[in-house]
């Protein structure tokens, strides 16, 4: 690849002390929505209403992407694309409502809220008189839902010190959080801001920005302003991207931070990894840096909201390939309570710089599913293959509930080892790992002879992984970046199927109507009948976007929305049009 695209998603893949705020709040500038209910969703199909917004990435803050909706088109055309103006030839398309031009390069999931559709992207589609499309930036755009109409963006101007904190081309990565007329995202400047949904358009400047261009009708509204690099010493690597998960008045932000351009030194230990928020003011409430001097590469995961056991809890994948979960709350003096932690990595995997270890960190965000914790393991897809871990996680436990301890043998006896970053146990060194009595593994899926020919296959592997699962009726598939697509049982983790796409996959499966719905990078979307049986692991229709699809497609309000890398598509039947 040309330029180094991070995260899906998907995503790709962010208070010790009061943080200090840019730019204050005004009173009358507070969210107008009810809090997302964080407990668990159904585990079968109930009946239920259908989906209208979906106003973060995941849908809510259990991430499980499911939406409830009929008639959602299984086959469509996208029309053409004049090459020399780029403009859309609708002639030929099919179930199409409408199309919306993004930058260059687009990883940010869509989310629809408020009769608006809010993407990440860059700008090389310079929508913006005061930002020529030869001005790189981080974008966020905001479209109308009916139309699709440009309605304005929020820019964020490339860092001075470059590709080690703000990669050139790469916009906007991570989907925001919307709850009434505020939205919530993190910028690829290492900053958390607040915005007006309704950007100027309602007459009214929300926030203390009052120089005249930034109150044109296609700029940003901003509310507040928070910096993680200048406030808290955070040191992104490449780019800081997380999709904000909210409960009640607190924000919930992974910082991404990370290690230097040479991929060894890691320039802030000290740093934050997780923080909580006010999202009325900005205010930190805590920091936690649990992953310390053992982040692997950056962190780009996103934090998931769940009440699990009778607890409310908030899920964060760190940069070193451990899941952490706290007591979703204010905290107490600064700091969270820990409730468990995870380790998502066989203690004798070892990292190596530039993908060739087996060790990995974890860029999928984690999704709850009847009381249990889904996530597996990857890296940055720049990497390339490698061998995953999907697991499958009782949230119950307490303390270090990973499925192995490391231990040091000294004579008859054996002494716990602290974690490292490198590689946890060294055998040759005389350690061991250990079953740990206190495992809260519920299921482990790395392959396996599924057809018991004596040995483990392409199609029987589960490889490096940045996408996130989805469960719908017990049935789970996740996608891994070797391009294949897993059916497994929820409960059990036994493999139904695999299917190759012949292609990697960056974003994460979409469960509707009951069908399955994936992209590529070859910019095929596959669509499968919601199935477990092997007969039906060949899909009912493969359908090119154009070029690369590395974001997740979602559905809002019965519409079905996939962005490739330059284009968001609104899908719907023409019939129900």
């Amino acid at each position: 690849m040309q330029n180094k695209p991070f995260l899906s998603t998907v995503a790709m893949f962010c208070a010790a002390l009061a943080g200090a705020i840019i730019a204050t709040v005004l009173p009358s500038g507070q969210a107008d929505a009810e809090p997302v209910a964080v407990n668990a969703q159904p585990k079968s199909s109930e009946k239920m209403e259908p989906t209208k917004d979906w106003p973060m990435w995941g849908g809510n803050s259990l991430r499980n992407n499911v939406p409830v909706a009929t008639n959602i088109p299984q086959e469509w055309d996208i029309g053409r694309f004049d090459r020399k103006t780029g403009e859309w030839d609708s002639s030929k398309a099919e179930n199409i409502k409408w199309v919306a031009k993004l930058g260059s390069q687009s990883y940010g999931n869509p989310v629809v809220a408020s009769g608006k559709v809010f993407v990440g992207t860059n700008n090389s589609s310079g929508l913006l008189p005061r930002y020529p499309s030869d001005v790189d930036l981080g974008v966020l755009v905001c479209y109308d839902e009916q139309t699709g109409d440009f309605l304005w963006q929020h820019s964020s101007e490339k860092l001075s010190t470059g590709r080690v904190h703000d990669w050139p081309l790469q916009g906007i990565c991570c989907a925001p959080y919307v709850e009434g007329n505020r939205l919530w995202f993190v910028t690829s400047r290492g900053e958390v801001r607040c915005l007006d949904v309704e950007g100027f358009y309602d007459g009214e400047n929300d926030g203390p920005y009052k120089d005249e261009k930034f109150t044109e009708k296609n700029e940003a509204d901003v509310i507040w302003v928070f910096n993680m690099m200048t406030e808290l010493g955070v040191s992104q690597h490449n780019m800081c991207s997380c999709s904000i998960a909210a409960m009640g008045d607190i924000l919930f932000v992974n910082t991404s931070n990370g290690v230097d351009e040479s991929h060894i030194v890691l320039p802030s230990p000290q740093a934050p990894s997780f923080i909580a928020m006010d999202k009325n003011t900005g205010e930190v409430l805590w920091t936690d840096r649990s992953p310390g001097e053992n982040i692997l590469h950056g962190q780009w995961s996103s934090p998931t909201i769940a009440e699990l056991g009778g607890v409310p809890q908030v899920l964060f994948a760190g940069g070193n390939g451990w899941v952490y979960s706290f007591k979703a709350d204010k905290g107490q003096d600064g700091k969270p309570e820990l409730l468990w932690k995870f380790d998502g990595n066989p203690k004798e995997s070892k990292w190596v710089i530039g993908g060739r270890g087996t060790r990995n960190n974890i860029i999928a965000t984690p999704v709850v599913y009847d009381g249990k914790v889904y996530v597996a393991v990857g890296q940055d897809p720049e990497h390339g293959e490698g061998e995953g871990h999907l697991w499958c996680i009782d949230p119950t436990k307490r303390g270090d509930v990973s499925p192995q301890l490391a231990m040091k043998v000294e004579g008859s006896s054996r002494v716990p080892l602290p974690h490292r970053r490198i590689q946890a146990v060294i055998p040759e060194d005389g350690e061991v790992a250990v079953d740990n009595p206190n495992s809260a593994v519920i299921w482990h899926y790395a392959g396996g002879d599924e057809d018991g020919d004596g040995r483990i296959s392409f199609e029987e592997t589960m490889h490096r992984s940045i996408g996130t699962v989805a469960i719908k009726d017990d049935i789970l598939y996740i996608s891994d970046f070797s391009g294949l697509l897993h059916c497994l049982d929820a409960q059990t983790g036994k493999r139904h199927w695999t299917y190759d796409m012949l292609a990697a996959a960056w974003g994460s499966p979409l469960i509707v109507d009951g069908h399955v719905y994936i992209g590529d990078e070859d910019g095929d979307v596959c669509v499968f009948k919601l199935s477990a049986d092997p007969d039906d692991a060949e899909p009912i229709d493969e359908i090119n976007m154009g070029n690369s699809v590395y974001s997740t497609p979602i559905v809002a309000n019965g519409v079905l929305y996939i962005a490739n890398k330059t284009h968001l598509f609104a899908i719907a039947s023409e019939e129900e049009e």
